[in-house]
C-alpha cells in the first residue's frame, strides 16, 4: 500500500499497513487521532525492520510526514501534551466501540459497525505508543477483534450473527491475517446511528468496564468514509442532560488539610483528562460529571 507522500510499503512492514490506511481515513475528521497512527506504525516499523534499505527509506518518509503534521498541529495540546493526546485517541476508540456494540445489541449487523469494531481494536494498539495499556483496554481490544472477526464470518457465510459476547469462548487468532485484511478492506456506509446517542451503557456486555466518561458523546459523526449503499435503521439523538453541581463541593477544604495520595491524584488527574476530552466534542454532561468527580476526590479524599 502506497499512502499519500509515501513510497509503496516494503513487504517486511506489512504490519503497519492497516494504522497507516487508518490515518488516511482519518486525516480531515481526525488529524490527531491520524497523526498518532502514523508514530505508531513508525515506531512498530523501526521495530521490525530499519536497516532494509527499502524499510529505512519508507521510514525516513513516514518520519518527515510527521514532522510535516507535528509543525501544522503544533498549537494543539493533544500534540504536545501527551496525557491530552492519550485521552483524545483513548476517547476515540471507545467511541468507536460503543457505537458498534450498540448497534450489535440491537441486532443492527451490519459493514459499518464491524468496521467500527475492528478500527476501534488497532486504536487501542496506538494507545500503547503512550505506555502500556490498562487491563479495560486490553478487554477492549481482545472483544472488538473477536466481535469483528465473529460478524464478519457470520454475514459472509450468511449466517445471522449473535448479539453480545455469547461464543467468545471460541477464542479469536489474532494472526488470522486473512481474516483482519477482509474486515479493513470492506466499504461501508456513515450509520447516522452511529454516535447520536448520548446514553449508551457504561457498562453493557459481561466482565468489561467502561472507564467513567468515556463513553460516546452525543452528536458526533460516524468515521467510514466509504459507501456501499448499506444503512441502518438511525436511533434519534437524545439531548444532552447537564448535571447539577453538587452543593457539598462548593466548601472546599483549605489547603494542607487534606492529605492526598499519589494514587488519588492519578484519579484526579485522570477525571480532569476525561473532562478535557469531553468538551473537544461539546459534551457538556461527561465533563461536568468528570470535574465533580475530579473535585470530590481533592476536596474529600474519597470518590
Amino acid at each position: 500500500m502506497a499512502a499519500s507522500g509515501l513510497p509503496p510499503l516494503p513487504p517486511q512492514l506489512k504490519a503497519v499497513q492497516h494504522y497507516l490506511r487508518t490515518a488516511q481515513e482519518l486525516d480531515k475528521r481526525e488529524p490527531v487521532v491520524a497523526y498518532y497512527c502514523r508514530l505508531y506504525a513508525m515506531q512498530t516499523g523501526m521495530k521490525t525492520d530499519s536497516k532494509n534499505p527499502e524499510c529505512r527509506k519508507f521510514l525516513c518518509k513516514l518520519m518527515d510526514q510527521l514532522e510535516a503534521m507535528k509543525k501544522q498541529l503544533g498549537d494543539n495540546e493533544a500534540i504536545t501534551q501527551e496525557i491530552v493526546g492519550c485521552a483524545h485517541v483513548e476517547n476515540y476508540a471507545l467511541k468507536l466501540f460503543l457505537s458498534a456494540d450498540n448497534e450489535d445489541r440491537a441486532g443492527r449487523f451490519h459493514k459499518n459497525m464491524i468496521k467500527s469494531f475492528y478500527t476501534a481494536s488497532l486504536l487501542i494498539d496506538v494507545l500503547t505508543v503512550f505506555g502500556e495499556l490498562t487491563d479495560e483496554n486490553v478487554q477492549h481490544r481482545k472483544y472488538a477483534r473477536w466481535k469483528a472477526t465473529y460478524i464478519h464470518n457470520c454475514l459472509k457465510n450468511g449466517e445471522t450473527p449473535q448479539s453480545g459476547p455469547v461464543g467468545m469462548e471460541d477464542e479469536y487468532n489474532e494472526n488470522e491475517e486473512a481474516d483482519s485484511q477482509g474486515l479493513h478492506n470492506q466499504e461501508a456506509q456513515p450509520s447516522p446511528s452511529a454516535f447520536e446517542s448520548g446514553n449508551v451503557p457504561a457498562s453493557s456486555f459481561t466482565g468489561i468496564h467502561i472507564p467513567p466518561g468515556a463513553h460516546a458523546p452525543a452528536n458526533t459523526p460516524a468515521e467510514v468514509p466509504h459507501s456501499t449503499g448499506t444503512t441502518s435503521n438511525a436511533i434519534q439523538p437524545t439531548p444532552q442532560s447537564i448535571p447539577i453541581v453538587d452543593p457539598s463541593l462548593y466548601n472546599v477544604q483549605a489547603a494542607g488539610e487534606m492529605r492526598l495520595t499519589p494514587e488519588d491524584f492519578a484519579r484526579a488527574q485522570k477525571y480532569c483528562k476525561y473532562a478535557g476530552s469531553a468538551l473537544q466534542y461539546e459534551d457538556v454532561s461527561t465533563a461536568v460529571q468528570n470535574l465533580q468527580k475530579a473535585l470530590k476526590l481533592l476536596t474529600t479524599g474519597r470518590e
